[in-house]
């Protein structure tokens, strides 16, 4: 079975593990795996790497709202080169202080295979879910999307500094917790947003209709987009973005907009049922682990 086979047959056992982080009595716990296979295109830095492991963890803090304490990584690889620890160590250290929280350490094992599994913990009072969303809602997402479909373009065609540039994402720490107080649903992109309103949908049991124009794209793609159909696919389907997409009240979201720090972008409405963009079915593709 695939991922989301995978974890759908778990969610009954795992009841708590059905959002981007799991909760217990306040503390928001998350963790991901990333293998050098799937996630770490060639020239990728160890400093990239270890901004991106941690910074994913962080993302998932960031979608229910919560402020970041803290993270591990366990680094697996065929050796272990001193500059290659000490640059993954100063890029999860650099992603960490920038949303306030610190990088504690972790485990070291060798592996076949260069592999990062990363645990990020943080607080949250009140977490937003997947599961509030309301008919007439609002329907945003933060910065723009298709940064690393842009990165992947960018390795594949040889230019590596502006790939790991790219793969920098900023997690969105402190936007999830400014749209904590004012939205219903959230999760992060990491799926893509089309696996991402389909996924919220699910959650809330609702349908989404989006404005295509609406949908903020990073100036990037269009430097590697051969067609409006490819930049399209490379900000809704190639996923690891990591921005929030999160439901409002039209009524909360110029206050969310003046206390979120980044750009927030309305894409759409909560509707009844269905996922559509522009009144067309949107296919649920995206992300997914093999």
């Amino acid at each position: 079975m695939d991922e989301r086979s995978a974890l759908g047959h778990l969610a009954a056992a795992l009841p708590a593990a059905g959002d981007d982080a799991a909760v217990v009595d306040g503390l928001v716990v998350t963790t991901d795996m990333l293998h050098e296979a799937t996630d770490f295109p060639a020239g990728t830095t160890r400093y990239t790497a270890g901004w991106r492991a941690v910074g994913a963890s962080l993302s998932d803090v960031a979608a229910m709202g919560a402020s970041a304490t803290a993270a591990v990584a366990a680094y697996a690889a065929p050796t272990f080169e001193e500059a290659e620890l000490d640059a993954f160590v100063d890029g999860a250290v650099e992603v960490c202080g920038g949303v306030g929280a610190e990088y504690v350490g972790g485990d070291l094992d060798t592996h076949g295979e260069f592999t990062v599994a990363t645990t990020a913990v943080g607080e949250a009072d009140d977490p937003v879910r997947r599961s509030g969303s309301t008919p007439g809602d609002a329907v945003c997402v933060t910065g723009a999307l298709g940064r690393t479909a842009a990165g992947l373009a960018a390795f594949a065609a040889g230019d590596v500094g502006r790939g790991n540039d790219l793969f920098r994402f900023p997690p969105r720490v402190g936007a999830g917790v400014a749209l904590a107080p004012h939205a219903t649903a959230m999760m992060d992109s990491s799926d893509g947003l089309a696996r991402s309103l389909h996924q919220l949908a699910e959650a809330s049991g609702v349908g989404f209709e989006v404005d295509r124009a609406a949908v903020p794209v990073h100036d990037a793609v269009a430097d590697y987009a051969a067609s409006e159909a490819d930049r399209w696919a490379m900000a809704t389907t190639v996923g690891e973005d990591f921005e929030l997409v999160c439901t409002l009240p039209p009524s909360r979201v110029d206050d969310a907009r003046d206390a979120v720090g980044v750009e927030l972008h309305v894409i759409g409405a909560v509707t009844d049922g269905g996922v559509r963009v522009d009144g067309e079915p949107l296919a649920d593709e995206g992300y997914a682990h093999g």
